[in-house]
């Protein structure tokens, strides 16, 4: 082994953090532990059956194509049929703004490539989602959080920051956001708070990363436009994914950009991976056009509507009044904020014990408040266990209670 094998590791590479979450994964292992923990779709959503027989016919028709490599922007006929469905919107694009990547961390990963130098700042709420803050933070991006409130990131406080960024002759690279069921929260932004966001923007001339993972896992309330549709004058990227309406495991995301952006990102992913692979592209073209695709995202959205129904239930039912949470209009997650005296971290380690698990909300926070959140996820779970997983939870928030401050 080499002499100074830490020395010898890259800039880049001692940025990484291993992900806070994956890290708690490995406590809920144990079967017996009901785990609010994972971002997991539910597997009862996969369209099993149906791909076995896209797979079978796709070999038959095709063959070794499948096996080959094929362009870094990904199989044309697969981005003209994500094009579709956005054009199908109303949304003005092209196949110099669609480019496939393995999965969207691989398109968070990217921008941050492109884009982040050490040091540069780059914007998200506060909470935002950790895999976005770690694929930027590993390029060395110095994160700037903004507080979020019922309707998302605050438009006033951005300002604030913006000017004050202005002020100490820093421009940042971007704004983050999740518009639609957030992560961790469970938040929508409405469309006048994303034009105000995209007003600054212009305004300090700041791209938006737009990250839309949920979009589709709408249950209930009115769509909102994309930002993307909303903004006229290039400043926003989006990414998109199959993972929360199709399979995770296919690993197929995409970035809906400006062709200058996407240029750049063609590149740095040429050097990644060279492509995603043809094998699953094929299988998701094949899906698509089978007509299975909207069938099975329906049952998808009624499942995990169920489940959210269930555990609002229990909450109202079984939690204290000074525990307070979001009541999400789709996606997979809804947020607890707890009295200010209690640690989710604390709580969280009594919570294995009495073999119930969650994801602490810190760790979703860039400048690590948020202390005293939780975060938790409702698409894994079924009504059963989520039904004895929120009493138990319940029960040991009480505990705590009664040897702390009260409501």
């Amino acid at each position: 082994m080499i002499s100074d094998l830490k020395g010898t590791f890259s800039q880049i590479s001692n940025n990484n953090k291993r992900s806070a979450i994956r890290e708690i994964l490995k406590l809920t292992q144990n079967p017996e532990i009901i785990s609010f923990a994972g971002g997991l779709p539910a597997p009862e959503s996969f369209p099993v059956d149906a791909l076995d027989k896209i797979v079978s016919d796709m070999l038959c028709e095709e063959g070794a194509a499948v096996l080959q490599y094929d362009a870094t922007e990904g199989v044309t006929e697969l981005r003209e049929l994500l094009l579709k469905k956005y054009q199908d919107e109303g949304i003005q694009c092209s196949l110099d703004n669609m480019i496939i990547t393995t999965g969207s961390q691989q398109g968070l990963d990217l921008v941050g490539k492109i884009f982040v130098n050490q040091g540069d700042v780059v914007i998200c709420g506060l909470p935002s989602y950790l895999g976005g803050i770690g694929a930027f933070q590993a390029y060395g991006a110095t994160m700037a959080g903004v507080p979020m409130d019922e309707q998302g990131m605050s438009a006033e406080l951005l300002e604030t920051k913006l000017e004050e960024l202005k002020q100490q002759g820093i421009k940042p690279k971007f704004i983050y956001v999740i518009p639609d069921f957030q992560n961790p929260t469970g938040i929508t932004m409405p469309e006048s708070r994303r034009l105000e966001i995209i007003a600054l923007a212009h305004k300090y001339d700041v791209l938006i990363v737009e990250d839309c993972p949920y979009r589709e896992v709408r249950f209930e309330g009115k769509p909102q436009r994309m930002m993307y549709e909303l903004d006229n004058n290039d400043h926003v990227i989006t990414l998109g994914t199959f993972s929360k309406i199709f399979a995770p495991g296919f690993r197929i995301g995409w970035v809906l950009g400006p062709k200058d952006v996407n240029e750049k990102i063609v590149i740095a992913k040429q050097s990644a991976d060279l492509c995603t692979p043809t094998f699953v592209q094929k299988i998701a073209i094949g899906y698509m056009k089978s007509g299975l695709f909207e069938t099975n995202l329906q049952k998808t959205i009624d499942l995990y509507h169920q489940r959210r129904d269930v555990m609002l239930a229990e909450m109202d039912k079984h939690m204290p009044d000074c525990v307070k949470w979001t009541r999400p209009e789709g996606g997979m997650f809804l947020f607890i904020t707890l009295p200010e005296h209690m640690d989710a971290l604390d709580l969280f380690h009594k919570a294995i014990e009495k073999k119930v698990a969650f994801v602490t909300g810190n760790v979703f926070y860039c400048d690590g408040s948020g202390t005293n959140t939780i975060r938790l996820n409702f698409s894994y779970v079924n009504n059963e266990k989520a039904i004895a997983g929120i009493q138990r939870l319940a029960d040991i928030i009480k505990a705590e209670m009664l040897v702390g401050e009260t409501c």
